[in-house]
Order: C-alpha cells, then structure tokens, then sequence
C-alpha cells in the first residue's frame, strides 16, 4: 500500500446537510491529485444524521475514513482524527469549506522545503475575504487581538478552521493538547511556539457561510477564559510535562 502524503481531517457536529457537498468537492479534489490522500471525517455528538451521511460517502469516496466520537467539542474531533491519520502532511479543515477545496493545494510544501505549521490566513495582503458581515469581522479581530496580546504575538489570524502540521509534528501537539473546545487551535500553536517550531501563515480566499455552530457572545467568552487556562498552564509546567511524555 502506498504511503499516505496528506490527511485531510474534517470534524462534523450536527453537519448532515452542509457535509454532502463538501465531500463532493473534496472527493474531486483527490481524485485530481498525484499523491496519496486519506479523507477522515469525525462525527463528534451530533443530534442528526451527519454519522449516516458520512458512512453514505464511504461506497463511493475510497479515500474517505469515518470515526465516531460520543462527545462534543472541536478540538475533541480533530485531536482523534489527526492522531488516526497517517499522513506526511495533515490538514483539519471546517466541515462548511468556507475556504475553498482547491485552496488545500497551498499548504503543501513547494520545492521539498518542509514546513512545521501552515495556518490559513484571512488577514495578510494576499488574502480575500467574501460576503461577511462587519460585526462578525469585528468580533473576530477583537478575539484575535488578544490572542496576539495574551499568548501569540505575531500571528494575525489564529482561528481560522484550517491548518495544517507535519505529521511528525501533529503527532507530538496534538497529543499535548488539553483543550477540547474551540480554543484548542491556540493552545496548539502556543505550545508550538513553546516548542520552537516554525509556523508559517498562508493567504487563503475565504467565504462566509451562514450556519456557524459557534454562538458568538457565549462561545467567545469561554474562548477569552481558556487563553487564560493556556497561560496558566504555561505557568505550571503541564505543557513541559507533557513534552516530556509525547516525546
């Protein structure tokens, strides 16, 4: 069996009406590749049929793994399915595609050079944003800002849905990783940083979708809470400990 260069990693919760399309996109996108890709989606505590529709896939899309986890939380479904991937390169990416499928083509490595992290960027020069809504673009920039404040200077656009990692380097973070909801992304690059790997920021095209499980006043207050439980970690040595025992 040929060895796997990219993992494409989509968590779904409550996805069985915008998933179907999406994995038509990224069925074809596979198909026109020269390398070997596996597709995984992990259904995390859905309330609808988005286990049913993903198995549905499995008939038709070869490429395509299905894992089922019992729990919510995001950063709970993409930690099981980067650490089930075998791929040399992994990539989560939102179950909506507000990046476009094509656009996964920018994250792999030109010319052999080998990055650590590659995250897609809305905010860098080269990038696009399509059809969103000011306030949603504020309250974005105002959570980024104290991202870069609080653990992650540098960075101008860390939650975006799609990033990334080598897996030698998945591998090591995602096992480190102590967050299961939606700050789990910061938590990652935090410790990556911690740890001196290189992340590299990638211009993306970037549409909004309507539909976004995340409750903006509610999930972006315990999003600002766990920036500080990164931190307090930090402090506490959990994340060198745990280097230590994923090492």
């Amino acid at each position: 069996m040929s060895e796997v260069f990219l993992s494409i990693v989509i968590p779904a919760h409550n996805e069985e009406e915008r998933l179907p399309p999406s994995l038509t996109l990224v069925d074809e996108f596979v198909r026109q590749q020269p390398y070997v890709i596996e597709v995984i989606v992990v259904e995390n505590g859905s309330h609808d049929r988005t286990l049913a529709v993903a198995q549905t896939f499995q008939a038709k899309m070869p490429s395509l793994k299905v894992i089922q986890e019992t729990q919510k939380g995001k950063g709970l479904a993409v930690r099981s399915g980067m650490l089930a991937a075998q791929g040399k390169y992994r990539i989560f990416c939102d179950a909506d595609f507000s990046m476009p499928v094509s656009e996964i083509s920018k994250f792999i490595p030109e010319d052999g050079q080998a990055y650590d992290i590659a995250i897609a960027s809305r905010e860098l020069p080269a990038s696009e944003r399509v059809d969103e809504p000011e306030f949603r673009h504020l309250i974005g920039r105002v959570f980024n800002s104290l991202v870069r404040y609080a653990l992650l200077p540098g960075l101008q656009d860390t939650q975006c849905g799609f990033k990334a990692f080598r897996g030698e380097v998945a591998e090591q973070l995602f096992r480190m990783q102590t967050l299961t909801g939606w700050s789990f992304d910061a938590e990652l690059l935090f410790i990556a940083q911690r740890l001196g790997y290189r992340v590299k920021e990638v211009p993306i095209i970037w549409y909004y979708k309507p539909g976004t499980r995340l409750n903006i006043l509610k999930d972006s207050i315990k999003m600002a809470s766990d920036l500080f439980t990164i931190r307090r970690n930090a402090n506490r040595g959990v994340y060198d400990q745990k280097a230590q025992t994923s090492t």
